[in-house]
């Protein structure tokens, strides 16, 4: 099985991906990391993309697109969960155009769906435990909301990532994303008109909602 997901930051993609990889057995194939192990490995492809990078310039299509394909190929053997790619409309076009190419069956695209200013609040409101990251703690979800100032899972402090609480650059982000003309949702729309046609499937969930109830609707949705 292959599945494309979408979601913005702050939708919780990342926690439902994992849980469809695990579901699934599937490879859970992020973008950064794809450009990441390119150029480590030192491939054609890697040494090209770090061209661009060491410039501060964004890496063409014409590289991202193969090799995105290598890494599905070679990583998704059993079936693969792209994360992070497209990004864009024209990134989605290429990749569809690429996957018909090769042969390669995209099985689901999925959208997590969640308004705009819930998913900045979730992300501003993320809390950091001293003992364990892994702690789940956000003072704009009541589920998880922490003790004042301490985890709610095991009473250590609480600290903010820096990044989290960059208002600028967290709307930079979104911009792109909720662009429907050209940004990350033009990307997923896209997908979901080939859908209309039987070319795939397309499935939204609303993210608005806690982890365990998005996840049971996810896997109502996929058939395994």
């Amino acid at each position: 099985m292959n599945i494309l997901i979408f979601g913005p930051n702050g939708s919780g993609k990342g926690t439902q991906g994992s849980l469809l990889k695990k579901k699934f057995n599937l490879a859970h194939i992020e973008s950064g990391a794809i450009f990441r192990d390119h150029i480590k490995n030192g491939t054609e492809l890697g040494k090209k993309a770090k061209e661009y990078i060491d410039k501060g310039e964004l890496v063409p299509d014409e590289i991202t697109i193969p090799m995105v394909l290598e890494t599905l190929k070679e990583k998704g053997k059993d079936g693969w969960l792209l994360d992070g790619f497209p990004r864009n409309i024209t990134q989605a076009k290429k990749l569809w155009e690429a996957l018909q190419e090769a042969g390669m069956n995209l099985d689901y695209v999925v959208e997590i769906k969640l308004d705009r200013e819930i998913a900045k609040n979730r992300i501003m409101g993320r809390r950091l435990c001293e003992n364990d990251p892994n702690h789940p703690n956000n003072i704009y979800i009541d589920a998880i909301k922490p003790n004042g100032d301490k985890c709610r899972v095991c009473g250590g402090a609480l600290k903010t990532r820096s990044d989290d609480q960059d208002e600028a650059a967290i709307n930079k982000r979104h911009d792109i994303y909720y662009d429907t003309e050209t940004g990350t949702l033009a990307a997923a729309y896209f997908f979901k008109d080939l859908a209309a046609q039987g070319k795939t499937k397309y499935v939204e969930v609303d993210g608005s909602r806690d982890i365990e109830t998005i996840k049971q609707e996810l896997l109502s949705k996929i058939e395994g």
